[in-house]
């Protein structure tokens, strides 16, 4: 008799692969502990290979406030809007004196009695090139506001990043003081915070580092970073324009860029807070940086707080990066 053979097939599966696991470079781990323990102050530090998918971190998700970092989820939210369709970057914009922040915001000199008039893109191009906080803020009201950023963020899994009310609420309550519209005119706002008590001005002070409203985790920043590089935020055209904008950023010469070796590329965005008694809340710097093969890193480095000098800010960001590029292979 012929043999049994049964109306159907098993088929046993053979289950792939395991993907090996690339793992950071243990020297580099090392590094960034090692540089992260032996710094004065309360710092965080990520590196996310892009190409790879390690990462290595010091105090990476603790949150420490970011300043004018944040103005990356602002530039974000507009050309999200610009890829839906919903604003271009040649629309006009007129910047108002009733516009106008403090600190810095080089758009103030050119704001007449009947406004400036400018484009999305100028103003997109002034925030994060100049950390203009005028530019910045006129975007934030454009696309509707905080919550809007505060969507783009949660919508895209950015994980652990907070978005602020604002420059003028932010820095105002970080300095013990409601927020007025003279405070944008002239140095009224350095006055009215020299007059707090001392008392007053270092509640707030410690308040906003303890809990920074706009406060977010380096690794978080790295990853949306590399979230960004690989172009799952925005379309491939907006993407160039954001991560060539931050290439040409004129701020931050001496911190994560004095590193930079040549032949490499580097975008970032710097964000530095106020000072009170020699300690400085927010002293950030984040980035991309490209090495001449093709490979790119995210990197965040983020000072919370420290009495350090800005000599020595600035070399702690610095060995970052070239522990990093010591480190490529």
């Amino acid at each position: 008799m012929p043999a049994y053979r049964p109306p159907y097939q098993v088929v046993v599966p053979v289950p792939p692969s395991a993907p090996l696991e690339v793992t950071a470079p243990q020297a580099l781990v090392a590094n960034i502990e090692t540089l992260g323990r032996g710094f004065n102050g309360r710092v965080g530090i990520a590196v996310r290979s892009i190409d790879s998918g390690w990462s290595v971190q010091s105090n990476g998700s603790i949150l420490l406030p970011q300043q004018s970092v944040s103005k990356l989820w602002v530039a974000m939210t507009v050309l999200d809007l610009r890829d839906s369709g919903r604003l271009k970057l040649d629309d006009p914009v007129t910047v108002k004196p009733e516009d106008l922040t403090l600190f810095h915001q080089p758009i103030a000199a050119l704001v007449r009695a009947e406004g400036y008039q400018t484009t999305i893109g100028g103003l997109l191009q002034r925030a994060l090139t100049m950390s203009d906080n005028t530019a910045n803020d006129r975007l934030l009201r454009y696309v509707g506001g905080p919550r809007v950023v505060r969507a783009f963020i949660e919508r895209n899994q950015l994980g652990d990043i907070r978005f602020g009310p604002g420059e003028r609420l932010l820095q105002a309550k970080t300095a013990g003081l409601a927020w007025k519209p003279e405070y944008a005119v002239g140095n009224a706002f350095t006055r009215a915070r020299a007059s707090l008590p001392r008392t007053e001005r270092l509640e707030a002070f410690e308040s906003y580092i303890t809990d920074p409203p706009d406060g977010a985790a380096p690794m978080a920043i790295a990853g949306a970073l590399a979230k960004l590089k690989q172009g799952r935020l925005l379309s491939p055209d907006s993407t160039s324009y954001l991560i060539g904008t931050m290439e040409s950023s004129k701020t931050g010469k001496m911190r994560l860029r004095g590193a930079v070796p040549q032949g490499w590329t580097f975008g970032h965005k710097t964000g530095t807070g106020q000072d009170l008694a020699g300690r400085t809340a927010g002293y950030n710097d984040v980035g991309l940086l490209m090495a001449p093969d093709g490979k790119s890193y995210a990197i965040a480095v983020m000072i919370g707080d420290t009495i350090k000098s800005i000599p020595e800010r600035q070399a702690l960001m610095q060995a970052v990066v070239a522990a990093v590029v010591v480190n490529h292979h």
